[in-house]
């Protein structure tokens, strides 16, 4: 027999929470954005939020898209969390990523695609992109071809850090 606390009450996690979440976030929109008018519009901002939440409760495919993403939002924040706790463990200084545009690059690119999986996976469209995915990553051939790929990847990158600096000597 499960335990169910109060906070996971159907009505709590149906309702309240989603209806808590899009309130506050088109509210904060709205205050940020001033699309109603101006500092004296607050009433008419929470009035908007407010009639959007309980359209947005009253909805179900939007309330599972908007869980699912939340889901994926919190596990991404715990890796982050750990990658960064390691990171300063191991480095004993904090991470400079704004000093390196390519980092910036691949770190926008990476969290991009993470994003778009996400949302595919989200909305239930994973399924022609699941294809492709059972494809590339389970069939007979693709564990040794992405290994291959990423010692040619490693080795292009070091070879490349390798010459750049005897390029700019001459």
């Amino acid at each position: 027999m499960t335990v169910e606390t109060i906070l996971q009450h159907w009505i709590l996690t149906d309702f309240a929470y989603p209806f808590l979440l899009i309130f506050f976030i088109v509210f904060a929109v709205l205050e940020k954005t001033k699309v109603l008018g101006g500092e004296d519009k607050r009433q008419l901002n929470a009035l908007v939020a407010f009639v959007i939440g309980l359209i947005f409760v009253g909805a179900i495919y939007p309330k599972i898209v908007v869980s699912n993403m939340i889901l994926f939002l919190t596990v991404s924040l715990v890796v982050v969390f750990v990658f960064l706790l390691l990171w300063g463990f191991v480095m004993g200084e904090e991470l400079k990523l704004g000093q390196s545009k390519p980092i910036k690059i691949f770190s926008g690119i990476v969290m991009l695609i993470a994003v778009a999986m996400a949302v595919l996976w989200a909305t239930g469209s994973w399924g022609v992109f699941g294809t492709i995915y059972d494809f590339l990553f389970h069939q007979g051939w693709s564990k040794e071809f992405w290994i291959n790929a990423i010692f040619i990847l490693a080795i292009a990158a070091a070879l490349g850090a390798m010459i750049k600096p005897t390029l700019k000597g001459k």
